[in-house]
């Protein structure tokens, strides 16, 4: 991998997190109180921090890793859409806060989508993966970003015709939304992470791929059903939810044979990574399985703490807590780094904090009992880890980089 890529990605991530904070830190001091010369709107910040975690850390860092794995022909059209896609991402990052949704940050939206077809047909033709299984998730994976974009290019007319409070609008964002989550970033972590195991074309795999594809596609019944309520909607969801229940259990059969070898291997450092982030698929799974009850349903509709939670939880527990893993057993990072340690150590602190926090929260607005004391200020002081987290591993890639560079 190359390292000024990754650290790109990473800076993207540690800008995305700083905004995520200063969204936090809005209701503790209001923003016009601390910037008062920069026009900044919460719902425009809001896309901003959204876009840079979403597309400046997550896309980008799994396009340097499925590269990096699955490209043995490293042409120089690689590096060149990547830094185009990489200005569309500050575009998008700059332009956001200042005016939310109007044509600067459209354009540069635009840019980014096109960048991604180009992406996915480079990646279609140059790839090289020996294991038939490896192949069908990047392959799906790839084919769930096409059609995330679908939600994309549907806002343009839901706004025109409709507007941007009409049911049409909001399930065209919870479109791209699920499957850029549940599709695109969940099959390629999945590629990348099952590529280190022997993984046979086994009917069990089939069963596993099979299953997942079809709750992935199933479950977008449920947001669906927030905006254009109908109980048939929840009966599918349902079986979806059960579909991804039988998947969970197909991949931990999957991963029985190798498991006790790999954790074995393992230093202790990514083995923190790779619990947070199994750990949190297996609460992913438990939760959209939950939701056939439909008051839990209407619960995570209705209670924006839940919706929050559950987007940090894909968001920072599983994926990233998979690409941190897979940082972490590169060669760009020195693992037995005592402020990596600690770095790391905030980040795990730091999510866990604030999804308990998250939760409590949205409990407590279920049960009409008020604000839990001092919850904006503890919310606040517990995201001040994520981005410290963050600033550490960058730190620690460029430190490694210069004391390699030394010694050679």
């Amino acid at each position: 991998m190359q390292k000024k890529l990754v650290i790109v990605c990473l800076i993207n991530f540690l800008v995305a997190a700083i905004m995520g904070l200063m969204l936090r830190y809005v209701f503790v001091i209001p923003l016009h109180e601390f910037v008062k010369p920069l026009p900044f709107e919460f719902r425009s910040l809001m896309h901003a921090h959204s876009h840079g975690a979403m597309l400046g850390w997550v896309y980008l860092m799994l396009y340097v890793l499925l590269i990096h794995h699955f490209i043995p022909d490293k042409k120089p059209v690689y590096n060149r859409l990547f830094w185009l896609t990489e200005i569309a991402v500050i575009g998008m990052m700059v332009s956001f806060p200042f005016q939310g949704y109007a044509a600067i940050s459209i354009s540069f939206s635009t840019l980014h989508i096109i960048c991604s077809y180009l992406f996915i047909r480079l990646i279609w033709k140059h790839h090289k993966i020996h294991s038939k299984p490896i192949q069908l998730l990047l392959k799906a994976s790839l084919v769930f970003m096409f059609i995330s974009t679908i939600g994309i290019w549907c806002l343009g007319p839901a706004a025109a015709k409709l507007g941007i409070e009409s049911a049409f609008f909001q399930i065209a964002i919870q479109f791209f939304l699920h499957f850029q989550f549940n599709g695109w970033f969940m099959f390629a972590v999945l590629a990348v992470f099952l590529h280190q195991f022997n993984i046979k074309g086994t009917p069990l795999f089939q069963r596993f791929f099979i299953t997942l594809i079809a709750s992935t596609v199933l479950t977008f019944a449920l947001p669906v059903s927030w905006y254009a309520f109908h109980s048939i909607l929840l009966w599918i969801n349902g079986l979806g939810a059960l579909l991804q229940l039988l998947s969970g259990y197909y991949f931990i059969l999957l991963l029985r044979p190798h498991w006790q070898e790999f954790w074995r291997k393992t230093p202790t450092l990514i083995k923190s990574m790779y619990a947070l982030a199994l750990i949190s698929f297996i609460m992913k799974i438990a939760l959209q399985t939950s939701s056939i009850v439909p008051t839990i349903s209407r619960m995570a509709y209705q209670y924006h703490n839940f919706v929050i939670g559950f987007i940090h939880l894909m968001m920072l527990g599983v994926i990233t807590g998979f690409l941190f893993a897979f940082l972490l057993s590169s060669n760009l990072i020195s693992i037995k780094s005592k402020p990596l340690t600690f770095g790391i150590y905030c980040f795990i602190i730091g999510f866990i904090a604030t999804e308990v926090l998250l939760l409590i929260q949205g409990l407590f607005y279920y049960f009409a009992l008020g604000m839990l004391p001092n919850y904006y200020l503890l919310l606040f002081i517990s995201s001040i880890l994520l981005p410290l987290g963050i600033l550490i591993f960058i730190l620690n890639i460029i430190n490694h980089e210069t004391k390699t560079v030394k010694t050679t």
